[in-house]
């Protein structure tokens, strides 16, 4: 077989259907671009979800006076009420769930309210307004739940609260998005591979007396098929290209250079390496749907 004529046959299609081999490279540009955004906001999820995850803490908040909890009928917690929960924490029974403990008393959570908030509320916040917190850092966060339900509904303690919960929310949303990314990936893919198949069979046709004549002189079914599938290749690797440079693109200016300015409690972005990793997958998607269309279609073409 010879590989010159068999490329040559098959740069002559892509010529003649230049209008087809565009929307092919669009098409397969388009849904290839939403598959790697999807599989980089996958891997943003999972790297945010790590970061946080090694982070959160359960933040057990002691009675402060004038709250409402049934826990709290007798106000502000008081001393022993304080050492009770330490003394729970640092016990045999919870200590080996826990990695690290800190307690902040009213008067530091008051001076952080004011850090954050600014020294315009300094007369309208006092330090009796503040709670005492211990603030857990677990060995393995999934075992929050032991946290709560070990203080929850104790005399001085206030609330107990999973700072992975207040998260939850944040990566639902991603991860529908993701979702939405991959159904809109999944219809344009199926769109490309008919059209790959629509351009094969169109072009099959237009050479239709070239073809019988390769077929009277003895030309295998494989010589036949292998430009028509080559066109089909060429096509998809030039759209698979070009959804890596625009997903190369969204990472390098979308995420470093505009969300990572903006977005200061994400500190963990997507990066090159990710891009490296996702870049191949793109292409050797493209090139296999490609080449799999094409060959079914001449294959049919050749049949009927």
């Amino acid at each position: 077989m010879r590989a010159g004529l068999i490329i040559g046959e098959a740069l002559t299609g892509l010529r003649r259907n230049a209008s087809m081999v565009i929307s092919i490279v669009l098409v397969t540009f388009v849904s290839l671009t939403f598959v790697g955004a999807a599989i980089l906001m996958q891997a943003q999820i999972g790297t945010m979800r790590d970061f946080w995850t090694g982070r959160a803490q359960v933040q057990v908040s002691m009675c402060v006076d004038g709250a409402r909890e049934a826990t709290c009928q007798d106000g502000a917690a008081t001393e022993k009420q304080i050492e009770a929960v330490r003394d729970r924490l640092e016990g045999s029974g919870l200590k080996p769930l826990i990695s690290k403990i800190r307690y902040e008393d009213p008067k530091q959570a008051y001076e952080n309210a004011l850090d954050l908030l600014g020294d315009d509320y300094k007369d309208i916040l006092t330090p009796a307004q503040f709670g005492g917190s211990f603030y857990i850092n677990l060995v393995d966060p999934t075992n929050s739940a032991v946290i709560t339900e070990a203080f929850a509904g104790e005399p001085g303690v206030q609330t107990v609260q999973d700072q992975m919960e207040l998260l939850q929310p944040l990566f639902s949303a991603l991860t529908v998005a993701t979702y939405i990314a991959v159904g809109i990936a999944a219809l344009m893919l199926v769109a490309a591979v008919l059209l790959i198949s629509t351009t094969i069979r169109l072009s099959a046709y237009a050479r239709r007396k070239e073809l019988r004549i390769m077929r009277l002189v003895g030309a295998s079914n494989r010589f036949i098929q292998t430009p028509f599938i080559l066109e089909g290749v060429f096509a998809a690797l030039i759209g698979s290209i070009l959804a890596g440079v625009a997903v190369w693109a969204g990472v390098q200016f979308g995420v470093h250079g505009y969300l990572r300015e903006r977005i200061d409690f994400i500190t963990t972005w997507v990066g090159m390496r990710d891009v490296a990793y996702v870049i191949p997958i793109l292409i050797g998607i493209g090139v296999v749907l490609a080449a799999i269309s094409a060959g079914f279609a001449i294959r049919r073409w050749l049949r009927a």
